[in-house]
């Protein structure tokens, strides 16, 4: 009943942009909080940045200054810009959303995930 899809992932030079983008689609009453977490290879699943409905953000302390995260309430979508992007940056980003969702007229909230984006950063 939800789908989550992310886009915006590729190769970068360091020192290079990037801007993901998830959307949230699906029968939603609401989103609250929405994320980007990131996983390298032989690593757990970190968390990059949190945005609140309400547009509060939190940042790992690794990309403070660096990233951004921001989110369109009307287009259910959530948002990270990725600037002066290191080789430590590379990973698969994935998209996190608490989603509010009616399925027979029953509420029912949900974490989910979406199926996750390669960023890769070359020196």
């Amino acid at each position: 009943q939800v789908q989550v899809v992310e886009s915006g992932g590729g190769l970068v030079q360091a020192g290079g942009s990037l801007r993901l983008s998830c959307a949230v689609s699906g029968t939603i009453v609401s989103i609250n909080v929405m994320g980007w977490y990131r996983q390298s290879r032989g690593t757990q699943r970190d968390l990059v940045a949190t945005v609140t409905n309400g547009g509060g953000a939190d940042y790992a302390d690794s990309v403070k200054g660096r990233f951004t995260i921001s989110r369109d309430n009307a287009k259910n979508t959530v948002y990270l810009q990725m600037n002066s992007l290191e080789p430590d940056d590379t990973a698969v980003y994935y998209c996190n959303a608490d989603v509010t969702w009616v399925n027979d007229w029953k509420r029912y909230t949900n974490n989910y995930w979406g199926h996750g984006t390669l960023v890769t950063v070359t020196s």
